[in-house]
């Protein structure tokens, strides 16, 4: 899709969600799902870290979803994605004989064998998110989720998760490992349905990272990106009629007594510390608009951090802003 395009993130059946680790992608992912939920639209947030988080993030109260998924909030549904369980799944279903399968996936020697054995993980759980995508349901009749939402690896193994499929179609000649790759690669070309959604700070290294994650995404793997989110951005410390207020208060006496206030000059670096961070925020959302050629979602630097599912609320809404190209 066009970068000019810009419809809305709720447009697309699959959002993959990476960046660099630590750029908040999992409450960006959160924040999508519960925002799709809130549409009216039936949602899947598969997670694929060893951790979960996201259901914790929306209910305090949630329970652990694991492999088999649970319901966390009506029309919003979560799971983590678990490479040999979503491995003796798909054995299960191609052989007939899942209690063999199961014995042979949990035996310790086995496991050894696949830990070394590259890029299996990334296509089986790929292959697990296009059987999501196929699944229907009856009440109401369709496909059985509107919007799946993924909060797919970190950057430098993100792009590696998202290349698998090409490789697989490209070293492979014939038979049933081809025929699953290719299906799993329309999925992701198909700019109708897929999109992929990098998350940065506004900082220097997330801001290099993600111009190289996009290039490589949009141009050797062929998925769609039409926006970056950048994340915790810090806003206009000031008012408009005093922008200049740290420099005012470095002019003040500096012996002026404030009353319970610090001195002017603690005051002024104080100041001059949050103008800074601002200017720096704003010039890397610069460089990664310019880098990346694409537009920008910002999402605002919360004081409080994200503590659950309010903070998670306050920045559902942000996300879904018309992405745009910055002055």
């Amino acid at each position: 899709m066009a970068a000019g395009a810009q419809r809305s993130l709720l447009e697309n059946r699959l959002v993959i969600v990476t960046g660099k680790g630590g750029t908040g992608k999992t409450t960006v992912s959160a924040a999508l799902a519960l925002a799709g939920a809130r549409a009216g639209l039936r949602v899947l947030v598969a997670e694929m870290g060893p951790d979960e988080q996201i259901p914790r993030l929306l209910d305090p109260r949630a329970p652990r979803a694991g492999y088999a998924g649970c319901a966390i909030l009506p029309g919003l549904r979560a799971m983590r994605i678990e490479p040999f369980e979503a491995l003796a799944e798909y054995l299960g279903l191609q052989l007939g004989v899942r209690a063999i399968v199961d014995a042979v996936v949990r035996n310790r020697a086995f496991r050894q064998l696949m830990t070394a054995a590259p890029g299996w993980r990334e296509l089986i759980t790929l292959g697990k998110i296009w059987h999501l995508a196929q699944l229907d349901s009856e009440d109401p009749p369709g496909r059985r989720f509107d919007l799946i939402v993924v909060d797919a690896p970190a950057t430098g193994h993100g792009v590696a998760f998202l290349d698998v499929p090409r490789v697989v179609v490209s070293a492979v000649r014939a038979g049933p490992l081809r025929a699953h790759a290719q299906r799993v690669e329309r999925m992701l070309e198909d700019s109708d349905q897929t999109l992929v959604l990098p998350v940065a700070l506004a900082e220097e290294l997330p801001a290099r990272e993600i111009a190289e994650l996009t290039d490589r995404v949009r141009n050797e793997i062929g998925i769609s990106i039409d926006r970056v989110i950048v994340n915790a951005v810090v806003g206009p410390p000031f008012p408009d009629a005093i922008r200049d207020l740290d420099e005012a208060l470095a002019r003040l006496d500096g012996d002026l007594e404030l009353g319970a206030l610090p001195p002017p000059r603690v005051l002024a670096r104080c100041a001059h510390h949050l103008r800074s961070r601002h200017e720096l925020n704003r010039r890397f959302t610069a460089e990664i608009q310019h880098t990346t050629g694409l537009p920008i979602v910002e999402l605002p630097r919360l004081p409080e951090g994200i503590q659950g599912p309010d903070q998670i609320s306050s920045l559902a809404s942000a996300l879904l802003a018309k992405p745009v190209f910055l002055k």
